[in-house]
């Protein structure tokens, strides 16, 4: 998808993937962040959601790969430069099946560098059952060819 596509009001629906215990005790080992709602099942058993849920940033990052990692943007992404009003909404737990929707909310060239832009996207993870799971906003650096 080039920059003249994402135009802004146009939306997407991302692939869907499914978050075993796999992916929550290797981002563990990763990042070192082995809190025991993460990976201690007895823990975890006994707390407000009755078992192990996958980190925050494991479902932040695993929805940006489902946003970007398939192609969508093809050679044209530059940089990921951030993201805004992030929210946790609900735990994702261990079998939950994510998808992405999202939205272009802003478009601009930069004045500095006319052939590049940014583009902001309101985002929302959505399990399985439509509950939305986190949400808020990112922006990417593209090409922006004239």
């Amino acid at each position: 998808m080039s920059w003249s596509d994402l135009l802004v009001g146009v939306t997407f629906d991302s692939p869907s993937r499914t978050i075993t215990e796999t992916d929550v005790v290797m981002f563990a080992g990763t990042t070192a962040d082995y809190s025991p709602i993460h990976v201690d099942h007895e823990f975890a058993r006994a707390s407000q959601f009755g078992g192990v849920i996958a980190h925050g940033l494991l479902g932040l990052s695993i929805a940006h790969g489902l946003m970007f990692g398939g192609g969508l943007l093809g050679r044209n992404a530059i940089a990921f430069l951030g993201i805004k009003d992030w929210n946790f909404r609900a735990p994702i737990l261990l079998g939950d099946t994510i998808h992405v929707e999202f939205e272009v909310v802003e478009r601009r060239r930069r004045s500095s560098v006319p052939d590049q832009g940014i583009v902001t996207f309101a985002v929302r993870v959505v399990n399985q059952r439509d509950h939305v799971v986190q949400e808020g906003r990112k922006a990417l650096l593209l090409h922006a060819p004239s």
